[in-house]
Parts: structure tokens; sequence; C-alpha cells
């Protein structure tokens, strides 16, 4: 039927270029950002999935740095305790020598300097043994936690090793000297004992370094695996994209040609009245 009141084909050819240009504009926001679904008005139940993902890759980032800054304190407390058992392994040298009954009085007095001057170095060493405010060899903490899991239910912890003098670990007094043959005789004993105290203090915080490296290991492999999963659900591709793009524009100029064909058509009800 002919009408100047109404153009079906028109109106046909419209809806299909109108539909046409909408599809272009959703490839070229995904050749624009890279991704299929950048906003939830492009899919919401992807958007809402992937925001989840990405909050848990954000709660590992933070889990990567707290295991981070627990593994730098151990290390530093570990660097001490190393320090620490070279300076016993020393103090050890000047007590044996020491108690060597040939031995002159000013020689003695001479070892025993050295002694306390190793002595008190161990004091300096445990007291500045410090990573962001932790120290866990001089005591003023029993252990330090770190975040194991995105949700910060979990934590790892691992206890400080107190190598204060005179203390469980490290059973040398702070006035200990090895003044006289006797005083050196009996410092032998208590030196390897805290020499034992301190390897085996080293060995437990090792451990606690490792439980922190592997899980930070575990974390990182976890935070990959689900940015992986993100980029499978959201990111474009861009091949596709690409061709369909190319597809788009040519069916663009085509919807184009039909509407300008189909609005010609009332043209024809002018024939009729000549």
């Amino acid at each position: 039927m002919l009408s100047v009141n109404t153009n079906y084909g028109a109106m046909v050819a419209l809806q299909s270029l109108n539909d046409t240009e909408s599809q272009l504009q959703k490839t070229q926001n995904a050749i624009n950002t890279g991704l299929k679904v950048a906003t939830a008005k492009d899919d919401g139940a992807v958007y809402a999935i992937a925001q989840n993902m990405r909050g848990n890759v954000a709660g590992y980032s933070s889990v990567t740095e707290s295991l981070n800054r627990g593994i730098s304190s151990i290390d530093v407390a570990l660097s001490a305790g190393q320090s620490v058992s070279d300076l016993l392994i020393e103090m050890k040298q000047k007590a044996l020598s020491a108690s060597d009954l040939s031995l002159d009085t000013a020689s003695r007095q001479a070892l025993n300097e050295d002694f306390k001057a190793l002595r008190d170095q161990i004091a300096t060493i445990v007291t500045n043994a410090v990573f962001n405010n932790y120290n866990l060899v001089n005591g003023s903490t029993t252990k330090i936690t770190a975040l194991a899991s995105s949700d910060g239910s979990r934590r790892i912890t691992v206890n400080a090793e107190k190598m204060t003098l005179s203390g469980s670990i490290v059973t040398i007094k702070t006035t200990s000297t090895i003044s006289t043959q006797a005083k050196a005789s009996a410092m032998i004993a208590t030196i390897q004992t805290s020499m034992t105290n301190v390897n085996s203090a080293l060995a437990r915080l090792s451990s606690g370094a490792k439980k922190y490296s592997i899980q930070a290991d575990f974390v990182q492999k976890l935070a990959d695996t689900l940015t992986a999963g993100i980029g499978n659900l959201v990111d474009a591709n861009m091949a596709t994209e690409s061709a369909k793009l190319q597809s788009l524009q040519v069916k663009q100029q085509l919807g184009v040609q039909a509407l300008s064909i189909a609005n010609q058509s009332p043209q024809v009800i002018l024939s009729l009245f000549h």
C-alpha cells in the first residue's frame, strides 16, 4: 500500500540502522578500552563477578605487602642473630686464651678488655635490629603476625627470639668478664651454651621466614590466576572486534542506503497525479 502518512519500509530500515549503530558503538568502546565488559551496563552479571574478583586481587596485594614486611623484619632479626653468633665465637676465643694458667696479668687484662667490647657490641646489635618498628631480638615484642588471606581471616605468626644479654638465649651477663683465670675458664661453657641457644633461635627464625616466603609465593600465584580469570571475563578479543568493526561499518553504509531508498518510495505517489 502506498501512503504519504506511513512509510513502513523506512521504519524498518531506520530500526535496522539504529541497531547497527548500537552494535558499532559497543564494538568501538571495546576497541577503545580493550574491554568487552567495561561497565555494568555492558553485562551486569559478568561485571559483578569481575568486580568481586578485583576486590580479591586488591586484598591479595595487601597480603603480599604484609608478608613482605614480615619477611624483612625477620631478615633483620636473622642478620642480628648471625652477628651475635659471630661475636660469641670471638668471645669464646678470648675466654679460652684468658683461661691459660701461664698467661701474665697484663695479657689477660688486654683480653678482658676485648671481651667486654665484644660483650657490649652484642647489646648494641640487639638494640638496633629494628625494621618497621619491629625488633624481634630485644624482647620488645613476642611475635610478628602477617596477613595470609584476602579477607583478613587467616594470619601467619612467627615468634620473636630474645637475644639480649643475661637472657635465656644469651646467658652471658651484662657484667660478665674474664678478668681472672677462673672467670675465663667458667665463661667458656657459658659462651658455648649461648652459642647453641643462638643457633637454635636462628633456625626457628629461619623457619618462620620460610613460612612467610612460601605464603607470599602462593598469594602471588593466586593473584595472577585471578587476574587472568578477570581478563577471560572482561577483556575484548581485539582480532574479533576488528573484524566485527569492519563488518558493522559496511552494514552501516548499507543501512544508510536502504533508508535513503525507502524514503524515496513516497515520491512514487506523485507520479500517480500527473
